[in-house]
């Protein structure tokens, strides 16, 4: 679609938005150059200015496209696919071409409460690490973890530099923890202001819980809990028709 259609039973603003992330995806419109001027929009496609921001505006809440304040509107870096297998932060940023950082926010012991024993099926009272990490990726926030570990598996973790390393590339060097298996949730939340403020982005936004176990050997030996900017990533999975039954 390169012109809109003023017969077609779609929306105006809808076919500019069609039109926008066409230029975005074909690279016409790469990452952070600036789109055509509201004025232009509607020169050039014969809309009015409320039709053209209401399209733009489309592309802003879906994160295609961010606004600077007396600058324009420019084209949002694309989103990153949520990865649905047992693999760490590092791993998927490094297999991206991106380069992955961490930055230690806090790390503690505590006892295990009724909820964490019956996670890791444990006693209540057992030791359990707990160390909170802010994920970039080329030096952008992208993500708050909160990982929480068996202290009996990794006793002397929280003495370890963590700074910019894989935690499970330290736990499967270190202390030979190899995860082999794992499940994971995923829910739709809002940032709150202490999250809001490591991600860098505005208290009440969209972001994903994220809370995954990870097991070796049919031992639960981590928890994390995970708060992902909804705006820097998106969910794909790959959908199948069964055969029927014979």
């Amino acid at each position: 679609m390169t012109s809109i259609d003023p017969h077609s039973p779609v929306p105006k603003y809808f076919q500019l938005r069609a039109i926008l992330l066409d230029l975005i995806e074909s690279a016409e419109l790469p990452v952070d150059a600036p789109i055509p001027s509201e004025r232009e929009l509607c020169v050039r496609y014969e809309l009015s200015r409320m039709t053209v921001r209401q399209g733009v505006d489309q592309l802003v809440s879906e994160g295609r496209l961010y606004r600077v304040p007396g600058k324009g509107t420019f084209v949002a870096r694309p989103k990153i696919e949520m990865p649905l297998r047992l693999v760490s932060f590092t791993e998927d940023m490094l297999s991206r071409g991106l380069r992955p950082g961490a930055v230690d926010l806090d790390r503690r012991t505590v006892p295990a409460d009724a909820r964490l024993a019956r996670i890791f099926e444990v006693d209540p009272g057992t030791e359990i690490h707990i160390i909170e990490r802010l994920r970039t990726a080329d030096g952008e926030p992208m993500a708050l973890e909160r990982s929480h570990i068996l202290a009996s598996l990794a006793p002397d973790l929280l003495d370890r530099r963590l700074a910019d390393r894989s935690l499970y590339g330290v736990l499967e060097a270190v202390y030979g923890l190899v995860f082999d298996a794992g499940d994971q949730t995923i829910d739709a939340s809002l940032a709150d202001a202490a999250d809001a403020r490591h991600l860098k982005i505005a208290r009440g936004s969209a972001v994903l819980l994220l809370q995954r176990r990870s097991y070796t050997g049919g031992v639960c030996a981590e928890l994390g809990v995970s708060t992902y900017r909804a705006d820097r990533y998106q969910i794909h999975t790959a959908l199948g028709n069964p055969p029927p039954h014979s």
